[in-house]
């Protein structure tokens, strides 16, 4: 057996240029699709902080109808507001703090304030069902814009 018969013909495997030019599609390709799937994560994420108020204000209506009040009731061992009026030490909603920072007798406004990937973006739901949001720094420039009259669930969209 001669030697080039051993080491094979000389075309085959790969050259460098097509290595790079592999690679580079490749970084294009992820480049394109990351952003993409970012948007997709956060409105996941988003749906927590929005099913979480949705939730907290049903419990403050029905509260409401048994007691005729937001706030809690004064009386020891009387049923107590629904909705803590402080922000809490951790997440209770997904990455979102939901709570409620007004809290009367005849009104309340629920909160959801975002952390870690969700930082920036803050939520608002009042008892006649206003719903408004505010997103800013950090988070993603095509997320940030406040919506006076709907929240934004979607990238630039009230």
């Amino acid at each position: 057996m001669t030697r080039r018969a051993c080491l094979g013909s000389p075309h085959d495997g790969f050259t460098l240029i097509e290595l790079m030019i592999t690679v580079a599609i490749i970084g294009i390709l992820t480049a394109v699709a990351y952003p993409s799937y970012r948007n997709y994560v956060l409105r996941a994420q988003i749906v927590n902080a929005t099913t979480g108020m949705s939730a907290i204000s049903a419990n403050l209506q029905r509260y409401y109808q048994d007691t005729q009040q937001y706030s809690s009731v004064g009386n020891a061992g009387a049923p107590q507001s629904p909705c803590a009026t402080t922000q809490p030490s951790t997440p209770n909603y997904g990455s979102f703090y939901v709570y409620c920072p007004t809290l009367t007798t005849v009104t309340y406004i629920v909160m959801a304030v975002g952390s870690g990937q969700t930082a920036g973006f803050t939520y608002f739901l009042n008892n006649f069902n206003q719903r408004v949001s505010a997103v800013t720094a950090p988070a993603p420039s095509a997320w940030q814009t406040t919506c006076y009259s709907s929240w934004e669930v979607k990238a630039g969209v009230c």
